[in-house]
């Protein structure tokens, strides 16, 4: 078994790292990161549509690449490493959706412009008491919604929402649909806005399939979000070691001091060798259905906690200065916190990662 990148993948993300930093370097980071109006940036999301990361995933047969989770996977890495705030995560989620439960009416439909980007998606998943499984939906499976989603991203920015439904159905709602209600929520990632949806007899058009690919589409969730967590954590590691070789205190570079090199040597022992939970998560969902769940949950509540600890061990490497507005710093440890929560805390996937293990 091969588990080193093939020169195509290594290239997908080479691609992907040169376009996010010519057209998304730090200042324009801190640009977005600071607008009032949804961190969007629809020409840094068309650039990125072209580079085809939308279809990465999706058959050949309605416009997409044909590619596995993992090279979708790797996207979302180089994301995380650059904090990119696009809409990519909820984008790519709906599409898998429609591609895992939709008919082959609805593939065509839909399918060919969530991959060329013609039309933009995000999914509604949390219910009340942070209910991200397929188990906890309890807005009905109807012609029309009523009830709410919070924590869904990019919404204003959605052309159409993929709503997850009671008996892990799903179903699509058009943006301006009505009885459809858009509130912002006070988030902490301002790379990735988020807000509650409130549905009220809101035309919904559902798709065909039920539980299983509910289960399916939130293990492929799991492990994107695993991906940008360790992309988040390499970052972190690497602007850790670059301030420790650059500033300078009692006449010498603070990397000199035996403490800060164990702190940044903890660090990436922390992190590098967890790259494989990711990888074999999305190997798994892809090739080993009977793993795939359980290593999903291990790779999200390992990563997101992983990536929470070194965005904390970063800032004390800044010292004071890694708590102002004006470092990329702050921006990570932000994107740290939503990747720790965001589908579920740690300890909720450690659970059922050990539920699935029969513990």
């Amino acid at each position: 078994m091969n588990f080193l990148l093939s020169p195509e993948q290594i290239e997908i993300q080479t691609a992907v790292a040169r376009y996010l930093d010519a057209e998304c370097p730090s200042t324009r980071l801190h640009e977005l990161f600071d607008a009032p109006d949804g961190r969007a940036d629809p020409r840094l999301w068309r650039g990125l549509l072209d580079l085809g990361v939308a279809g990465l995933a999706l058959p050949e047969a309605y416009g997409g690449m044909g590619l596995e989770l993992v090279d979708l996977a790797l996207v979302a890495e180089t994301l995380g490493s650059r904090a990119a705030p696009t809409p990519f995560l909820g984008h790519v989620i709906a599409a898998l959706a429609i591609s895992l439960a939709g008919s082959e009416a609805q593939k065509q439909r839909w399918l060919p412009g969530l991959a060329d980007g013609s039309i933009t998606a995000t999914v509604a998943l949390a219910e009340d008491g942070a209910a991200w499984q397929p188990e906890q939906w309890r807005v009905a499976a109807a012609s029309a919604l009523t009830g709410h989603k919070s924590f869904v991203t990019h919404a204003a920015q959605a052309d159409l929402i993929v709503v997850g439904l009671e008996g892990g159905r799903f179903g699509i709602v058009r943006a301006g649909a009505d009885g459809l209600s858009i509130t912002p929520q006070d988030g902490i990632d301002r790379t990735r806005p988020c807000a509650v949806l409130a549905f009220d007899r809101t035309p919904a058009e559902l798709l065909e399939g039920g539980a299983d690919a509910a289960a399916r589409l939130c293990d492929a969730a799991l492990v994107l979000a695993a991906a940008d967590a360790f992309g988040g954590a390499s970052r972190c590691v690497e602007m850790a070691v670059d301030y420790a070789k650059l500033r300078r205190q009692f006449g010498v570079v603070i990397g000199q001091f035996q403490a800060l090199k164990h702190q940044l040597a903890d660090m990436a022992t922390d992190i590098e060798p967890a790259r494989g939970l990711y990888w074999y998560a999305a190997h798994a969902w892809d090739r080993l259905p009977e793993q795939a769940s359980r290593s999903a949950a291990q790779a999200k509540a390992h990563l997101a906690d992983r990536y929470l600890h070194v965005a904390r061990r970063t800032v004390e490497a800044h010292g004071g200065i890694g708590y102002t507005w004006e470092f990329d710093v702050q921006i990570y440890l932000k994107r740290a916190m939503f990747d720790y929560a965001w589908l579920g805390v740690p300890a909720l996937h450690r659970s059922r990662a050990a539920a699935l293990a029969g513990w």
